[in-house]
């Protein structure tokens, strides 16, 4: 079993609150990400789970069980850091054998839960290597095999792939969601980096300021974000917010900015209301034609399979990723739609009123 509860869960330093009222079920063998920006309390919040952090005020379960008060050593969690944490002197499988050693366990298990961790992290002819002789990856291998061998209830992972270089981490990210699969066991991962996020966790707990403002899975809140903050934190690139006043006539209902531009809109709040419309980048094409908005290009990215554009319109600074080949240059005038895109509507406050579908560009309908 590998059940986690966080009922009311507050940490404090002295006066400084780091954790507020932290509520959070974990299920059997699920695999969740805590993510947010630097400082945001993810990381505090994996260690109070693991008993390195004691808390100030709530209680954590594991198991049904109270473990306020249960030293890390005796929870029976397995923790992966950051900085691969091993012994530099000892060879990897005296590594993977030393807490199983000190815990008195049997050789002949040892031997056995080494040699499976081994074959599954693929680093059997690694095996009398020391730390020093092997590549970040491998050394990150190391890590996550000796939390395996201690068949943990739960694994906990703090930003383990943030010492990779890029391509090393999206393959040792496709090891970890594979052995995941392979497991079935309870995975708590934190990281800053939302891609990471989106393609590893069955749910995400996006975190800030010490709160968690949404819990869901990655479709969820990449299409239903709770709030403006979670809008522009997943996805890459970040989303697109244009900001105006509601305006009515004649049956049009529009955002008008504060430069005097018009995005059209359905009626969804009262005509006046502050409102900020989120678009995301993938979501926004070129026009053929005249029939979309002015845009001013800033600055064309040329990828190869798509372009990502940089313009400006409404007012402000929009992204558009478009695929394929584009003959666009600094300085042209192109014109854009949103047709068949969804928007957000956040308030004032940065809470989300709605998503409304659009079928044309200038008749969105609610969904």
């Amino acid at each position: 079993m590998g059940s986690i509860t966080l009922t009311n869960i507050q940490k404090s330093y002295g006066a400084v609150h780091v954790l507020h009222d932290i509520n959070l079920a974990i299920n059997e063998g699920e695999f969740i990400v805590f993510v947010g920006p630097s400082g945001c309390g993810k990381s505090t919040l994996l260690r109070v789970i693991a008993g390195l952090e004691k808390v100030t005020g709530g209680e954590l379960s594991i198991n049904g069980e109270r473990v306020n008060d249960v030293s890390a050593a005796d929870r029976g969690l397995a923790m992966v850091f950051q900085s691969y944490a091993l012994y530099p002197h000892m060879t990897v499988r005296q590594n993977l054998a030393f807490g199983l050693e000190n815990a008195g366990m049997p050789k002949a298990e040892i031997t056995q839960r080494i040699g499976e961790a081994a074959r599954m992290l693929e680093i059997e002819q690694y095996m009398d290597r020391r730390p020093g002789q092997l590549s970040g990856g491998q050394r990150q291998r190391v890590a996550i095999g000796r939390a395996i061998v201690r068949r943990p209830t739960a694994f906990l992972l703090d930003e383990p792939l943030s010492n990779l270089d890029a391509e090393l981490r999206v393959s040792t990210r496709a090891e970890i969601a594979a052995l995941h699969a392979r497991l079935r066991s309870t995975m708590i991962y934190v990281t800053h980096d939302q891609v990471e996020a989106m393609t590893l966790a069955n749910r995400i707990v996006v975190m800030r300021a010490g709160r968690i403002e949404q819990v869901g899975t990655p479709l969820d809140l990449y299409n239903q974000p709770a709030n403006r903050f979670v809008a522009g934190f997943i996805g890459a690139p970040h989303m697109n917010f244009i900001e105006g006043a509601l305006e009515s006539s004649n049956g049009t209902h529009m955002l008008r900015t504060a430069q005097g531009d018009v995005l059209h809109l359905p009626q969804s709040v009262a005509p006046g209301a502050p409102i900020t419309v989120g678009l995301r980048p993938q979501h926004i094409s070129l026009s053929n034609d005249q029939s979309g908005f002015a845009a001013q290009v800033q600055l064309v990215e040329a990828l190869g399979s798509e372009t990502v554009i940089h313009a400006s319109a409404f007012g402000t600074k929009l992204l558009a990723i478009v695929p394929g080949q584009r003959r666009i240059s600094t300085g042209d005038t192109i014109y854009l739609s949103y047709a068949n895109a969804p928007l957000h509507l956040f308030d004032q406050s940065g809470l989300r009123i709605a998503t409304v579908q659009t079928e044309d560009g200038h008749s969105p309908t609610f969904v």
